[in-house]
């Protein structure tokens, strides 16, 4: 009797030990999944929720507030998600936050992450739907890591080779890394380069000083820009060059209406100058004017020795002489 007694006993604290566990378990569990918490409903849509699970938690700025309790269907091919989320966190969630999918951890369960949210907005009520933000897919950016992983392995091949071909002196950059000769060749042009810009530089300087000096006091440039009456003496000599190089040119146009017409037989200047039947037969005739002057002069000398002129010219030469005594 007393065995059974103590059986009993023993029985009956194993029970309550195993109740006071589950009790434990089942607070704890409940308050994980916030059971026993007052709360209120938000939900959200979205297009895709990753494997997102009913139980997985809702967080805001780092804490965690609440629990996804129901995955509905929603419209055509989107999902709508409930959240259970702690009473006392809705004065500190706006209407206009935003809620997105991520993970607890590189590779861990998803959660329900809410941010955003301005103070002009009004907070949160029981069944408000926040704005939807669909999350980085981690199967692209995988297969994008991998892309990138692949560029990489074929950018270092390609880096392999070219400095292989660098260290064997092959192309312009190893033979100028390898031979001596084209190195020091490289160095003159530098070396030449720097010299022909340290000239541009001085010559630069030189102009900038030789336009400063112009712009000084005293200068014809300074008087001319800042001197009304030089000004104005300039401008006067600018436009008596200007008449001068009209008057040449009105000059220059004559000249060559002139030498047109030197040029053209249909006068008599341009006759005389270009026509060569015309000038042989001028020269012809003053030929034979001279000729018959010449005759002429010797006719008129003969004319005193001519008989019926002879005593005419006897009286004349008489009074001539009778007026010379007399003078």
């Amino acid at each position: 009797m007393r065995n059974d007694n103590k059986k009993s006993v023993i029985v009956g604290v194993f029970v309550l030990v195993g109740i006071i566990i589950f009790i434990a378990a089942v607070l704890t569990m409940g308050g994980q999944q916030k059971k026993f918490v007052r709360s209120i409903k938000l939900n959200a849509v979205f297009d895709d929720i990753g494997g997102l699970q009913t139980g997985n938690n809702v967080w805001f700025s780092g804490v965690k507030i609440g629990t996804v309790r129901k995955i509905n269907f929603y419209g055509e091919s989107q999902v709508e998600i409930v959240m259970a989320v702690e009473d006392k966190a809705k004065d500190y969630i706006r209407k206009d936050s935003k809620a997105t999918i991520g993970s607890d951890g590189l590779i861990g369960n998803k959660i329900i992450v809410i941010y955003g949210g301005t103070t002009s907005a009004p907070p949160v009520e029981d069944g408000d739907r926040l704005i939807a933000v669909m999350p980085l897919d981690t199967d692209k950016m995988m297969e994008t890591l991998q892309e990138n992983n692949k560029n990489l392995v074929t950018i270092t091949e390609n880096l392999k080779v070219l400095t292989t071909k660098i260290a064997d002196g092959k192309g312009i950059v190893g033979a100028v890394m390898t031979d001596s000769v084209i190195a020091q060749n490289f160095k003159n042009t530098l070396y030449n380069l720097e010299a022909a810009s340290a000239k541009s530089n001085k010559m630069m300087g030189d102009i900038s000083s030789f336009t400063g000096g112009l712009n000084q006091k005293g200068t014809l440039l300074y008087d001319i820009t800042n001197d009304k009456e030089t000004f104005g003496k300039f401008k006067s000599t600018v436009d008596g060059l200007e008449a001068t190089a009209e008057n040449a040119k009105v000059l220059t146009n004559n000249l060559n209406s002139v030498t047109n017409k030197l040029n053209d037989k249909n006068n008599p200047a341009g006759m005389l100058l270009n026509d060569e039947e015309f000038a042989n037969n001028l020269k012809s005739t003053m030929v034979n004017v001279d000729s018959a002057t010449l005759n002429l002069n010797k006719g008129l000398e003969a004319l005193p020795y001519t008989w019926p002129f002879r005593r005419g010219f006897k009286k004349k030469a008489k009074a001539e002489a009778k007026a010379a005594e007399n003078d």
